[in-house]
């Protein structure tokens, strides 16, 4: 007897003990994934700076100034539009040595005009008013080398980008289970090489190695549980998976808080990942893979087990299984199906652009609140805890309401609320923290739902390659972003919420024009996905008609 494997996890247990076991320990790779994806808020923060002046600090003790008096008379004022960076790049060219600097006004003797005296770059670095340490204040990224920081979230994004892409491939080729160890290994090693690395160059390559291989293993994690839990437990396994991440957050906030040396925060946020390598006896290879593989044998043996740990037992006719796809004829995709015909042309455009504003708005907002909070741990946690409410309305809403209208409010709530935490007056720092909780909840549900319509809206035969092709406008995001917050403040610190709100603004009326998948089977050919937004009911009465036609007697 030829069963799928879906007919087996029937049998086995859908979503037993075994599956709460995997779905317990694959959950911590999702944890542990959240200190490299938006890890530059604490590892790469910017606090206040100005240059390095020789001489102002035994003139300071000899005059016995305040830490504000020392300020007021040493560094130059802010630039002519208000910006800070004229008292953090550069200094007054003064010898501050020379013996007739008085301790009342110092530069009085020199010009009567502060803005007349010559300034000058920092030659002999900075001064940062911080406790801690971050890779800025160690490798003095601000100013001129202010665009490295830049590069060094862009690295790891771009390391996501070809490991993304690359992962599926390897995946299918040598196992789940082999692909996920490795995959770890390389991550905690290069994640611990970082934290001891003597200079930023080799600092940003073992950032990139990180970015190659962690969203991998996410991936594969991912990818494991939803091919042990049952079809119908998929959607939520997958949804809870993914807020396993916030968990990551809030716990990123607190070793943050504990730890503000950069070193330590990267070493012990790295550590866990060396305990993942027990997985190695804790979690089975994935019986999909290993059926498309033809090892029958050792899949059964898994099922086997599987349905002992949920106390089940497998019926003896069960001998041969196979995948679902088995079923049809194969056929070869290729790019060029996801933008020949005119639907799944429009699907494809709308759904790139809705990952790529996805993952500039989530991104995006965390390294702008890293700028702009007081306090970065606090609201850094109250962000992080919008997150879970977000998980359960896409969970209770997706099923009663329908994928497109939440997902085009979330994309205009956060839209909205970035336009509105732009205009609100900093003396109502409450209001602005509940209008940014709202913006990242409606781009966290945005985000989510964009991972469940993206298969939903291919065919078959062309449903792995557009999901591939489409999330990857997501690193592509990720790239972009850091260049687009970090630059942009620089100008305005509102700026980047301007951007972000025209693009989620959009993005929200764009998904308007995708059609509904609730209660909808998945399409099979082109045609079924070309037809998506007609209704069935056409079909169903053209059959109806064809019988009426042929019940006609001949005589």
């Amino acid at each position: 007897m030829t069963t799928t494997v879906d007919d087996a996890l029937e049998h086995g247990g859908e979503f037993h003990f075994f599956q709460k076991q995997m779905f317990l320990l694959l959950s911590l790779l999702s944890v542990a994934f959240t200190p490299i994806y938006v890890g530059i808020v604490f590892l790469g923060f910017t606090p206040d700076h100005r240059c390095r002046s020789p001489g102002v600090a035994e003139l300071s003790l000899h005059c016995g100034w305040s830490p504000a008096e020392e300020l007021n008379y040493t560094v130059p004022g802010p630039g002519p539009g208000g910006e800070a960076s004229a008292r953090q790049c550069r200094r007054y060219e003064v010898d501050w040595n020379q013996s007739t600097l008085s301790c009342a006004d110092p530069l009085a003797s020199l010009d009567t005009n502060r803005s007349r005296l010559p300034l000058g770059p920092c030659r002999d670095g900075w001064l940062y008013e911080t406790p801690g340490s971050s890779i800025v204040t160690e490798f003095n990224l601000v100013c001129a080398n202010s665009w490295m920081l830049d590069l060094f979230q862009s690295s790891v994004n771009v390391g996501f980008f070809i490991g993304s892409m690359s992962i599926g491939y390897i995946a299918d080729r040598f196992g789940r289970k082999l692909c996920l160890l490795t995959t770890i290994l390389i991550n905690a090693a290069s994640g611990v090489l970082m934290a001891i690395s003597p200079t930023y160059t080799w600092m940003l390559i073992f950032r990139l190695i990180q970015g190659l291989v962690s969203k991998a293993s996410w991936l594969i994690g991912f990818i494991l549980i939803t091919e042990f839990v049952g079809r119908s437990y998929r959607r939520t396994v997958g949804i809870f998976y993914q807020a396993a991440f916030t968990v990551g957050l809030l716990m990123l906030a607190g070793v943050a808080y504990a730890l503000p040396h950069w070193r330590w925060l990267q070493f012990t946020v790295t550590l866990p990942n060396f305990c993942f390598l027990l997985y190695y006896w804790c979690i089975p290879e994935s019986p999909r893979w290993l059926i498309s593989q033809n090892k029958n044998a050792e899949a059964m043996r898994i099922f086997k087990h599987i349905a002992k740990k949920n106390g089940k037992s497998l019926p003896a006719s069960l001998q041969r299984l196979r995948l679902e796809e088995e079923t049809g004829k194969k056929l070869n995709p290729s790019f060029l199906d996801l933008v020949r015909t005119p639907q799944i042309r429009k699907h494809t455009l709308i759904l790139m652009y809705n990952w790529f504003t996805s993952s500039v708005l989530y991104q995006g907002l965390i390294m702008h609140m890293g700028l702009a909070g007081d306090n970065i741990y606090l609201e850094f946690f109250y962000s992080a805890l919008v997150e879970f409410p977000a998980a359960f309305m896409v969970i209770l809403t997706i099923d009663r309401i329908g994928r497109r209208y939440p997902w085009a409010a979330s994309n205009i709530v956060a839209g909205a609320a970035c336009l509105a935490s732009g205009f609100i007056p900093g003396d109502l720092q409450w209001l602005r923290i509940i209008v940014s909780c709202l913006g990242r909840m409606g781009i966290t549900m945005a985000y989510e739902i964009v991972c469940l319509v993206n298969a939903e809206l291919y065919p078959t035969f062309i449903r792995n390659l557009g999901v591939h092709v489409c999330s990857s406008m997501c690193d592509i995001g990720g790239i972009i972003t850091p260049f687009l917050v970090y630059r942009l403040t620089n100008i305005w610190l509102e700026l980047p919420l301007m951007v972000f709100a025209v693009v989620g603004l959009v993005a929200g009326g764009l998904v308007l024009l995708l059609p509904e998948t609730k209660g909808k089977a998945l399409p099979e050919t082109i045609e079924e996905a070309e037809n998506m937004q007609r209704p069935r009911k056409n079909k169903e009465k053209m059959i109806y008609l064809q019988v009426q036609k042929l019940d006609i007697p001949l005589n």
